[in-house]
């Protein structure tokens, strides 16, 4: 049976290559993800290593829990430094005052270097000959001022300074301009990577980022035959435990570890997405293939059994055929994932998370994964084939090969499906009071998603009649090649059912995700702009940073700008849950902010007074008048105070959840006395370039700080949704493309099965060009018939999921992307004028006399 399983996939290799393709194409996606996963983590470790390299134990100072930024101050100084570097096994003590720094280029623009990891800004600690070995110069000298500074030479590079340039930049305080005196090399790979380096002399780096005469860090190297362990417990008893810490560069190294393998699975989400989508609607093919051959050896199959073959052996071997072209299909896949490996830097890396640079690792568990997800999924699809042959009784498959399905059959899969359509239905109906995306709600819609296609699935071939001759009333107004066409896909419903299932869940997927990023694009960019009245809002690029309070002077004086009012961002904290909280200037945030009160007013805010929004009034059962215990900034829990609320306005994200006194908000932030935002109203309510550039340098042009236009925050609101739309654009692209192997495939093995018919056809009179319109016609129908389900299932979908967004987004409405849908059924439909080219073409080849001899 073995030999016969061989024989037979040599034998019908031309129509298990589509099978092959289908399968490649989502083990591709399988090994690449876990390739790309390995490799990037493989790099990620080796840039830790570089990092490390030549340092045994760092020191790195402790702060109180709780203590504030502005408050911290570290014990690592040069009589430590000292004290160290004469400890037994030592060899050399070099300190660190190490922090970010963003960097203008010379045309006042912020330079891209990643995250914060890649703003690297580090002092120049020159050694016993003068030089530091961590960044060796390569032009100009070392900076000796507050006013020099050096920048490696892809950061000179990319900001196009020259030697005696004025650097812009900004740290965590106001903007600093210092002269380019020297250019300096490094094997950081956070910068070689594509990040920024600026680096200052001593003095400047620490009052900078520690404080005057201390540092951030102490890197130490051992001397030979020195344990980096025993190293570090010799410093640990020189140490105040409570105030610095030492730790191996191996066990930095692997704390590290934990980030690297968090950050690099997050990678591998998408292609996995894909698939397991190429693989779900390919298994719909490889059934289809596997029914279409055995029930064209349903005879051979018959001859097995007369013979001896038990059943037994007969679903063994259609099996040992799936595991064969499934074994081909996944080294293929393979060798096709280390392209998709080698690509996803690419596609995932931005100017935003840049990604180390390394070789591709090949490890055994993306060969394992690969071979164990291609030989399973198609011996799994074909599990259902090999019943079916191993049912054919030897009398009836001498009868005819081809004998329609059980009566009883068919009502119990109608049955069946008919069920699970109506519960996949009631799930999502039952959704209709839910006003909130829940863990619980989500959960009972996905599940509702998936029994309603399960149900549309099974019911397909019973759909399949009422559904084509609606179709067909179309092709048959194109002549007898569209009755026929439509005649040839109602031959066979399970067979159109199968071919179209495939094309069918695309569509679902496809256009259900596309409806809801249509609607909560539409939804974010009515919440960008929804409350906010100003025209300008100046803000920070980061957590860790504030605006200065100088430049809001700067900014109210700006000729044509009417208000600048500042903001200063908190959170407010009720117990358990923390709230965000604005401080506001109560006499000027009316003119910049669209506060829409159902009760009290913002003029009454004050010390100890705040507004509350309306689902924060009714979370915590407080209105107008009434009093709550609440804590604003972050650790501030034990030192809770009683607050009156002086108003309740409707939910406002420029507002968030509560309106605060200013001063109230600053004097507990996280960065004491800090401002956040400052948001302008202009004379003429209107946004221009000149304006914003007058307001770009009233803040001193500082890259720590964004000003941006009403019209442009709402545009970057529009790009969050970039994902997703990247998401549904692949599944499309995914979908189509396995669909229209599975209809070549359908159509290659129906021309071949209806030989002798063509053959009659083109005796009678049909010409060549007739053949190829009725099988495209053909092929066309089946396309629609699948877009058809897939719309319908993926729109209703969509629609009732659209409720529990509306909860999470209040401005969320439920609205139709024509343009994408229409580019849907498309594409759709062009997959199925695209199969059916070589079937069409080989159809119409076919010598008449010689199809009917043959057939």
């Amino acid at each position: 049976m073995l030999r016969t399983a061989l024989r037979n996939v040599v034998a019908h290799k031309a129509r298990l290559i589509m099978t092959v393709l289908a399968v490649c194409l989502g083990v591709a996606f399988i090994s690449g993800s876990l390739v790309f996963a390995d490799s990037t983590t493989a790099a990620y470790r080796a840039s830790m290593a570089r990092n490390y390299a030549g340092i045994a134990v760092t020191v790195e100072p402790k702060y109180p829990p709780g203590a504030r930024a502005d408050a911290r101050t570290t014990v690592l100084d040069d009589a430590l430094v000292a004290r160290l570097a004469a400890l037994p096994g030592v060899a050399a003590a070099r300190p660190t005052a190490d922090g970010s720094a963003t960097l203008a280029a010379k045309d006042g623009t912020p330079m891209r270097a990643g995250n914060a990891r890649g703003k690297l800004a580090a002092a120049y600690v020159p050694g016993a000959g003068g030089k530091d070995s961590r960044y060796p110069l390569t032009a100009g000298r070392a900076p000796r001022t507050d006013g020099e500074i050096a920048l490696d030479r892809g950061t000179a590079a990319a900001g196009k300074y020259a030697l005696g340039d004025t650097v812009t930049l900004a740290t965590d305080g106001p903007v600093l301009k210092m002269r380019l005196v020297g250019i300096v090399s490094t094997k950081d790979t956070r910068v070689t990577a594509g990040g920024t380096l600026a680096v200052f002399d001593k003095a400047t780096a620490q009052k900078l980022f520690a404080a005057p005469g201390r540092y951030t860090g102490i890197d130490l190297s051992a001397t030979p035959g020195t344990s980096p362990f025993e190293l570090a417990e010799r410093v640990r008893a020189l140490l105040p435990a409570d105030r610095a810490e030492a730790t191996t560069a191996g066990a930095k190294a692997a704390q590290q570890s934990v980030f690297i393998d968090t950050k690099t699975s997050s990678y591998s989400r998408l292609p996995m997405i894909f698939a397991v989508v190429s693989l779900f609607i390919g298994s719909f093919l490889i059934i289809n293939t596997f029914t279409m051959l055995i029930t064209r050896r349903a005879k051979e199959i018959a001859l097995l059994r007369a013979i001896g073959a038990t059943r037994r052996q007969v679903v063994g071997s259609v099996l040992a055929e799936a595991a064969l072209v499934g074994l081909v299909a996944s080294l293929l896949g393979f060798v096709l994932g280390l392209g998709v490996a080698g690509a996803l830097p690419g596609v995932l890396g931005t100017a935003d998370d840049l990604l180390p640079q390394g070789p591709l690792v090949i490890g055994p568990a993306p060969v394992l994964a690969s071979l164990a997800v291609g030989v399973g999924v198609t011996v799994l699809a074909a599990w259902l084939p090999s019943r079916r042959a191993a049912r054919i009784a030897p009398v009836e498959a001498m009868r005819t090969a081809d004998q329609p399905p059980a009566a009883t059959r068919s009502r119990v899969r109608g049955a069946t499906g008919a069920a699970a359509l109506l519960l996949g239905a009631g799930l999502l109906l039952s959704l209709s009071d839910a006003k909130d995306a829940s863990d619980e709600n989500l959960q009972t819609a996905m599940l509702g998603c998936g029994v309603l296609v399960t149900g549309l699935i099974l019911l397909a071939p019973l759909l399949a009649g009422p559904v084509i001759r609606l179709i067909g009333r179309l092709t048959a107004r194109l002549g007898v090649a569209g009755e026929l066409a439509k005649d040839n896909a109602l031959r066979d419903p399970r067979r159109t059912a199968a071919t179209a299932v495939a094309l069918m869940i695309s569509t679902a997927l496809v256009s259900g995700l596309a409806v809801i990023d249509h609607s909560s694009s539409r939804a974010l960019d009515s919440q960008a702009a929804a409350g906010l009245s100003a025209d300008y809002v100046i803000s920070t690029r980061n957590t860790t940073t504030a605006v200065d309070a100088a430049a809001v002077r700067r900014v109210a004086a700006v000729p044509g700008v009417r208000t600048a009012s500042a903001v200063a961002d908190s959170t407010l904290s009720t117990g358990a849950f923390a709230r965000p909280v604005s401080g506001v200037d109560p006499k000027t945030v009316g003119e910049v902010m669209k506060l829409r009160f159902t009760s009290g007013s913002a003029e009454d805010l004050g010390p100890g007074r705040i507004a509350v929004s309306s689902s924060f009034a009714r979370e915590n059962r407080v209105g107008t008048g009434g009093r709550i215990k609440a804590s604003i900034g972050p650790g501030q829990g034990d030192r809770a105070r009683p607050y009156t609320v002086v108003g309740v306005y409707e939910d406002n994200p420029t507002a968030q959840d509560v309106l605060a006194y200013r001063g109230d908000v600053q004097q507990h932030s996280y960065l004491r006395d800090s401002l956040q935002r400052i948001l302008v109203a202009t004379d003429h309510g209107t946004a221009s370039a000149g304006l914003e550039k007058k307001l770009r340098g009233a803040v001193d042009n500082s890259p720590l700080l964004k000003v941006d236009s009403r019209a442009r925050i709402v545009q970057e609101q529009a790009g969050v949704a970039g994902d997703l739309i990247t998401i549904v654009y692949g599944l499309l692209a995914v979908g189509v493309v396995i669909s229209a192997l599975g209809m070549v495939n359908t159509l290659a093995m129906s021309v071949t099965e209806r030989t002798r018919e063509i053959g009659v056809l083109r005796a009678i009179g049909m010409d060549r060009a007739g053949i190829r319109r009725m099988i495209r016609l053909e092929s066309l129908a089946v396309a629609a018939y699948g877009t058809l389900l897939g719309l319908a299932c993926g729109l209703f979908g969509a629609w009732k999921i659209s409720g529990l967004a509306n909860g999470a987004i209040p401005q969320y409405t439920f609205a139709l992307p024509w343009g994408t849908l229409a580019l849907v059924v498309a594409l759709s439909l062009a997959a199925g004028a695209a199969a059916a080219a070589l079937p069409a073409r080989r159809a119409a080849a076919l010598s008449p006399l010689r199809a009917v001899a043959d057939a």
